[in-house]
């Protein structure tokens, strides 16, 4: 009923149970993570650079990784990456298990996570529009956003926090488990997903070879087109700093609740129910505010009450405020992220996209682990609350960058659902223009003609 209804597909519903089983056991492992190296130690710095190993490798990978994607088989990519990530958690677990767990495990533990990550999620987000119609990208995306949400925070984090009161590894082993079941579960997926050059976004992937040409030539076509496309570029900059702002105050987020309202180890996952609330909405009603509203209004707005959402919570210290705050922040985050995707999705070739949303994410995540850092460093010279509150301020003056820069763009932004989505590149292989650099050209609002 439910595929009937949506009209989406078994394919991408066998693909959404996929993910939500990743999901819940990441979600699981997301709060025993922090609530690990709390036990190891209380430095504000140390605990923030968990989060930077755990990212890093997105500034050091991601290109790379975007080019294999665009190489291989994005589901068996998908499913190498679970299983890969399956071993790791397990291996960590089994250090917790024996006593033996250190802080540099994490750290190890994160950077190999992080790194498969970038192959797992670059195929992920590259294999949605072969598997669903352009118009239905924001239902797809938004689903998925949804059930990432709910499962981390309403499932994960509450049963994270109980199992590590109950056992220390248990999270762990959880996760692992997790990341296994996906990994199967990706088996019932039919279909090979290997873009051949020249193929439209939405048409599904044949069995053609991978690109001839040399990894280096790929990762450098896919940096020339993201540089030449002045939106997405200049998008690219203010999402960066976005995340950079937000990623400050979350990787402390541990240290707010143990420290400055005082509660146990068990509340962090209670008040990530509430960000999951909040995500959850924002990830079903996505595809509705982009009807309603343009996607020039909606991307400003959510960073607008993110931040506010952020400043509120550190000027006023109460369990209450911490917890609408979460809820509203994660709400226009998700929004944020849906339109966002979107947007890369429609404009980016397909042949292309794992390769420019690598160079994407080299810049917007490898700025995450740089915020982590940041926030540990601030905190520790000011407090958390001081960090709350910049991050908050800092994200109100982005939202006025972005709502220029999509006012400056208007035309294009709002105009891609009448014109379709993305063209495909010439049939030489030659590098696709721009569009942005080129609006004469037919008119098209694609990745380039």
């Amino acid at each position: 009923m439910l595929t009937r209804r949506s009209g989406l597909g078994g394919r991408f519903w066998s693909l959404f149970a996929s993910s939500t089983m990743s999901n819940l056991g990441d979600g699981i492992g997301r709060v025993g993570f922090p609530l690990l190296a709390a036990t190891l130690t209380r430095d504000p710095v140390l605990i923030a650079s968990f989060t930077t190993f755990a990212f890093l490798p997105w500034l050091l990978f991601a290109l790379v990784s975007g080019a294999l994607v665009d190489r291989l088989d994005r589901r068996r990519v998908m499913m190498g990456a679970n299983l890969f990530r399956s071993v790791v958690v397990g291996a960590l677990a089994a250090s917790v298990v024996a006593g033996e767990a250190r802080i540099w495990m994490l750290y190890v533990a994160a950077f190999l996570l992080g790194t498969a990550e970038t192959l797992y999620d670059s195929a992920a987000r590259a294999i949605l529009p072969q598997v669903v119609r352009r118009d239905q990208l924001e239902a797809g995306n938004g689903r998925l956003e949804a059930s990432e949400i709910a499962c981390q925070s309403f499932l994960g984090a509450p049963v994270g926090s109980a199992l590590f009161v109950v056992a220390a590894a248990g999270p762990f082993l959880a996760n692992s488990v997790g990341f296994l079941i996906a990994a199967v579960l990706l088996f019932l997926v039919p279909g090979a997903y290997r873009v051949r050059r020249g193929e439209r976004a939405e048409e599904v992937a044949g069995t053609g070879s991978a690109p001839r040409s040399k990894l280096r030539r790929e990762i450098g076509e896919g940096l020339r087109w993201l540089w030449r496309h002045r939106f997405l570029r200049s998008l690219m900059v203010l999402v960066s700093l976005v995340g950079m702002a937000q990623e400050a105050v979350m990787a402390l987020l541990v240290l707010y609740v143990l420290e400055e309202l005082a509660l146990g180890e068990a509340a962090l996952g209670l008040f990530l129910v509430g960000a999951g609330a909040g995500g959850l909405v924002g990830g079903l009603l996505s595809e509705r505010l982009v009807r309603g509203f343009s996607r020039g209004r909606i991307i400003p707005l959510t960073i607008l009450a993110s931040g506010c959402a952020f400043a509120l919570t550190g000027l006023v210290v109460v369990p209450a405020v911490l917890a609408v705050g979460l809820l509203v922040g994660a709400a226009a985050v998700t929004v944020f992220n849906v339109t966002t995707m979107v947007l890369r999705q429609t404009l980016i070739p397909a042949e292309m996209f794992g390769r420019v949303q690598g160079a994407w994410r080299t810049l917007v995540w490898g700025m995450l682990p740089l915020g982590a850092l940041l926030g540990g460093v601030v905190a520790a010279q000011f407090g958390v609350r001081a960090l709350y509150l910049g991050s908050g301020v800092l994200q109100l003056g982005l939202a006025l960058a972005l709502w220029a820069v999509l006012r400056g763009h208007r035309q294009l932004v709002d105009g891609l659902d009448e014109r379709g989505g993305a063209v495909a590149a010439p049939a030489s292989g030659e590098m696709p223009a721009a569009p942005d650099e080129e609006p004469r050209h037919q008119g098209t609002a694609g990745a380039g003609s």
